[in-house]
């Protein structure tokens, strides 16, 4: 008997027990996957519109000849529905919404709390320590060199608190006049508060306060013949002054943003110009997935709200196209910050020129990633042809082996599609129970550990395994394939050349045994060394992570009763772990915390 088809979806009829409240709405075709995510100020409306128009753009006809459900959210205000719209876009990532895929947490500079001498330090995660933020920053550089100005103008320390606690002398860092080495308290709790009240109020925007307080306490220190501390507040006092004439923009506001969009080859680039305290802090370049047939008012839209909503935003928009729903956006902005926030996008003067500079860098960037793109699909293509496959790869995977004589021995998976790297995919595995230094034992650990998923039906099966090495490593890579009855994969070893020079790479291909030579002007070799070359990469820092974890660990850590604490105090008492192994029970017994019971654990640990 035939299985029975659902019937056809009618929108016209769902349409007709629609509300006209605010907000949002999902399309879902028949498999159940979603297609798209849109908010509305009213639903009977805005759903209507995709049913009841004889004709419509071609993104829009593709994407309703697919929907097979629709659910509905009410929400009570427009603003509620943009909210949920941008929460549900960002964590569902449906097909035809223009998504930002560059999500990675920006940096910030951290002050931190409850301490009379407070550390001043790069950031990037959860705001939940206490303390203050500052920032976000566009990137790591902007943080590093402002962290570098903080440490010339005010001194605060921004060494970790496990070395400022263990200090007994002061560092490199006060010796070259950027600390004031409050580890050992060469500066009074009062003098460093000061400041760190200075630094404060300049990562607040507040320079020339902080000028005119140390201009003050200039004079007044002159006055009372304190000319040494004078002359030191001089010099703090011309230092801002420069740093203001060196990177203050003329006509920018206080905190301001200047967002351009550029479209072109169904690829888009969002340029950002961040602004605060009118200093420059620097550009970043974004590249949403796009759907058919979007513009650039569509994604500055989209980019905005994805963007911003769970960020600080500044006072100022500047943006390169006018928006839909502009004041909703800009109101339900300014609730979540706190503060007014401007959508501007019709600017003269200063800010015009700011925008040209932004779309000028979109343009830019944009070509760049286009010209890349290009390269990197023929390289594919030429990889296709080399190898003799039937269609072009979608995947490549490769594996590399680093340890350094056998100790820490790691393995690494980097992921390569027509864009390039996939780093969310890249993967590492930490090798043990094998002979040390034996590579082939690992790869097959490695491999063994990867495929097992694709066997069981879970993970996603590459169309190419590159194996960093010869006929020995493609071996064991075929013997875990045949072993797990995973099939499909054409597996091709990266053997180097003679002399090791780059492009003279071989490339052993499984299947045959054949060998291939294609040349340091093959477009498939450049692809492929490219390939191997960064899971080298990822190889190593991930070997260098585990070998220096594995060095840093004291063998006081496995006597129990031992804690951070009371390994710190022996290390200190004894001067180092070498002092404390030739210690007896009644000197270990000395330090505070330790009793007769523990210090023979100690001893007996040491002493085997």
């Amino acid at each position: 008997m035939p299985s029975l088809q659902p019937p056809p979806f009618d929108g016209k009829a769902f349409v007709r027990t629609l509300t006209s409240s605010p907000g949002v709405y999902r399309h879902f075709d028949a498999a159940g996957d979603l297609l798209y995510v849109g908010k509305a100020g009213n639903l009977k409306k805005r759903v209507g519109s995709y049913f009841l128009k004889p004709r419509m753009e071609p993104r829009i006809a593709a994407m309703v000849a697919q929907i097979a459900r629709v659910e509905i959210t009410v929400t009570r205000t427009e603003g509620e529905a943009l909210l949920l719209e941008s929460q549900l876009i960002k964590s569902l990532k449906p097909r035809y919404n223009i998504l930002l895929r560059d999500d990675k947490s920006y940096p910030y500079i951290y002050l931190s709390g409850g301490e009379d001498y407070p550390r001043l330090a790069f950031h990037r995660g959860a705001r939940n320590l206490p303390g203050r933020y500052f920032g976000p920053y566009p990137s790591t550089y902007a943080v590093r060199e402002s962290l570098s100005l903080m440490q010339k103008l005010f001194k605060v320390r921004q060494c970790e608190d496990s070395y400022y606690r263990n200090r007994s002398r002061p560092c490199l860092q006060h010796q070259i006049g950027r600390c004031t080495a409050p580890c050992v308290q060469l500066i009074s709790v009062e003098d460093y508060r000061s400041d760190v009240r200075h630094a404060e109020m300049f990562l607040e925007g507040r320079s020339n306060a902080v000028i005119d307080e140390l201009a003050e306490a200039m004079e007044r220190a002159s006055k009372s013949l304190q000319f040494e501390r004078a002359a030191t507040l001089r010099d703090q006092v011309a230092a801002l002054r420069q740093l203001q004439a060196q990177h203050h923009v003329h006509g920018a506001s206080a905190d301001m943003d200047v967002i351009a969009c550029r479209i072109e080859s169904g690829m888009a680039c969002i340029s950002v110009l961040f602004f605060r305290n009118g200093i420059s802090l620097g550009t970043r370049d974004f590249f949403p997935r796009l759907p058919l047939d979007a513009e650039p008012a569509d994604v500055l839209a989209q980019f905005i709200a994805q963007y911003y909503l769970d960020r600080p935003v500044p006072r100022e928009l500047i943006l390169g196209e006018p928006i839909a729903d502009q004041d909703i956006l800009a109101e339900l902005l300014a609730e979540q910050s706190g503060h007014a926030v401007e959508l501007k996008s019709s600017v003269r003067s200063d800010r015009a020129q700011f925008l040209q500079m932004a779309e000028r860098n979109a343009q830019a960037s944009l070509t760049a990633r286009l010209a890349s793109r290009q390269t990197l699909g023929a390289r594919f293509d030429d990889l296709q042809k080399i190898l003799e496959l039937a269609a072009s790869p979608r995947r490549i995977e490769c594996f590399d082996i680093s340890h350094t004589m056998g100790e820490a021995t790691v393995a690494s998976c980097v992921v390569f599609g027509p864009e390039g790297p996939e780093k969310s995919n890249y993967r590492r595995f930490n090798i043990a129970g094998i002979t040390p230094g034996d590579d082939y034992a690992a790869m097959h650990q490695a491999l063994t550990r990867r495929f097992r998923k694709v066997a069981e039906g879970e993970g996603v099966r590459p169309d190419i395994l590159l194996i960093d090495g010869g006929s020995g490593q493609v071996a064991q890579a075929l013997d875990v394939l045949r072993d797990l009855g995973v099939t499909g994969i054409e597996v091709v070893g990266v053997a180097k050349g003679p002399g090791r020079r780059a492009g003279e790479e071989t490339l052993v291909l499984a299947d045959s045994g054949r060998e291939l030579h294609p040349g340091s002007s093959s477009p498939a070799l450049h692809l492929v060394a490219a390939v191997r070359d960064e899971a080298h990469r990822f190889a190593i820092s991930g070997h260098r992570k585990r070998r220096e974890k594995a060095r840093e660990r004291s063998v006081l850590e496995d006597v129990q009763g031992i804690g951070a604490r009371r390994r710190s105090a022996l290390l200190k008492a004894f001067g180092g772990l070498a002092g404390v192994e030739s210690a007896g029970v009644e000197e270990l017994m000395q330090v505070k915390g330790i009793d007769r019971g523990l210090a023979e654990r100690i001893y007996a640990s040491l002493h085997g």
